[in-house]
């Protein structure tokens, strides 16, 4: 138990000391922002900051911090490190400069961004790479609860059509269909909020739940400071992509600009972004936590998931036991809430990087749903394959995004003269594990973990190496474009 308090404090505290030295290097000021300038009614126009902090929340978290812990569990307390220096160092960070350089830059998208700090060559790569990713994070924000939705109805003894997960599929994703041509204040601005506080609700219940019975035991890091997978899964690079969003997520640059769009003041950023983010680690903390303490070991807690390797069982079993049926219900609701909040916004998001792209206008209601619907036949066709295959290539795929995002931060860094540090350290620490995890994995190119470590450090130095010497360059100090002064 101490260790989980341990890192729950290094959360916390992380928020008001490393977000303070991150706030300051980036330097918020008083000038007009994107809502106030721009203000389209659609997607640009001011929101409390109360509700910018819950709508960010319950969009970056998603899944990720509830799968992806309970799964990054099966490798023992070692998650806890993860799960808190991630979040700290390179998570909230990565989450606290895509808002911050979107709101630069008019409210501009992720690939908008790299393509302005990275050249247009990345800018045309992204802008592929993040709608594919977005299309994916939006399948399986949509598979994952219409899974539960049907367990809960089966279990309950129902039966016939609410039984039927393709049912609820096609009912959550018109859903999404819907409220990705809305306006961002009818459904978002609304309803969102409030899902944001049952989130923490339910996370704190649980949590709880678990650290007042005395028949559960969280296991101490330093007991069990070992590989605990049942399959002999390597701890690296794996646990680096299977717990994605509970640590650092690629996905959440996507996200931030959305809210970027609806701030007042700059200064908001720090508890909008980094907030978020910190808070979504500490959800994540308290998921894994829950794993480790509520089954035996890793190999009941893999058997709980069954063969596919899927947590939604997982969740159910945790959330009744502890809080009983009511409770459980209101809980795992909770849980479907979650992906069901981040997959509109996922598609919300492809939809507005299509628009950039293509310049199409977007105040006409048909023209946003003319954007989204190639968007949707993507997402339908990838709903064919099993989850935990779309959860691996989404692991991956999420957190090279992440990788792409801090080289562009730390460009922006360097050119102003700034600790660029802050993101190109986690740039290459998370180059390396992407590298390194495609070269390994069965969905890559199944090469020894020694020759793909190695290609991992080789081509993380190599960028290193090139991003330093574009540092040092005086061309590019002489012909820095006025985009990139702002």
């Amino acid at each position: 138990m101490i260790s989980f308090f341990i890192c729950l404090a290094l959360l916390i505290g992380g928020y008001f000391t490393y977000g303070s030295l991150v706030d300051r290097t980036f330097g918020p000021d008083d000038r007009e922002t994107p809502a106030v300038k721009i203000n389209d009614g659609v997607d640009y126009m001011v929101l409390p900051q109360w509700k910018l902090f819950m709508i960010q929340l319950l969009n970056i978290a998603g899944l990720g911090p509830i799968f992806g812990a309970l799964s990054g569990a099966l490798w023992g307390p070692v998650v806890f490190l993860w799960i808190t220096f991630g979040t700290i160092f390179a998570g909230a960070v990565h989450d606290y400069f895509s808002g911050m350089l979107s709101e630069r830059n008019e409210g501009a998208s992720i690939s908008e961004i790299s393509g302005i700090y990275l050249g247009g060559t990345m800018k045309n790569v992204m802008r592929v790479f993040s709608v594919v990713l977005l299309i994916m994070v939006g399948t399986v924000f949509a598979v994952g609860p219409a899974g539960l939705i049907q367990l809960l109805f089966s279990n309950g003894g129902s039966t016939g059509i609410l039984t039927n997960k393709l049912f609820w599929l096609v009912l959550i994703l018109v859903y999404y269909f819907i409220a990705t041509f809305l306006s961002i204040d009818k459904i978002i601005g609304k309803i969102y909020p409030v899902f944001g506080v049952c989130l923490i609700i339910m996370a704190v219940g649980v949590g709880a739940g678990i650290v007042i019975d005395p028949a559960y035991q969280i296991p101490e890091l330093w007991d069990h400071f070992t590989n605990m997978h049942p399959k002999g899964t390597p701890i690296w690079a794996f646990m680096f992509i299977t717990v994605a969003c509970g640590a650092i997520s690629g996905f959440h640059a996507t996200q931030s600009p959305l809210r970027a769009r609806c701030m007042t003041n700059e200064k908001q950023g720090r508890r909008v972004f980094y907030g978020a983010m910190i808070t979504e680690g500490v959800l994540g903390l308290i998921w894994a936590t829950l794993a480790l303490s509520f089954y035996p070991d890793a190999a009941s807690l893999s058997a709980a998931m069954g063969p596919k390797g899927a947590p939604t069982v997982v969740v159910q079993q945790i959330a009744i036991t502890l809080l009983g049926p009511v409770g459980g219900l209101l809980a795992i609701l909770g849980v479907v809430l979650l992906p069901i909040s981040t997959g509109d916004t996922a598609f919300r998001a492809a939809r507005g990087m299509l628009a950039d792209r293509f310049h199409i206008d977007q105040k006409n209601v048909t023209k946003r749903i003319l954007t989204a619907v190639p968007l949707f036949c993507g997402g339908v066709a990838l709903t064919l394959l099993d989850f935990p295959i779309i959860w691996r290539y989404f692991g991956w795929a999420n957190q090279t995004m992440s990788c792409v995002s801090l080289w562009a931060f730390s460009v922006w860094l360097a050119r102003h003269g700034r600790l660029h540090w802050i993101t190109s350290i986690p740039a290459v620490f998370m180059t390396t594990v992407c590298t390194a995890y495609i070269c390994y994995a069965p969905i890559g190119f199944r090469l020894s973990m020694e020759a793909s470590t190695i290609i991992g450090i080789v081509v993380s130095l190599s960028c290193l190496a090139l991003f330093l010497h574009f540092c040092r360059s005086s061309s590019v100090s002489a012909a820095k474009p006025a985009a990139c002064m702002k």
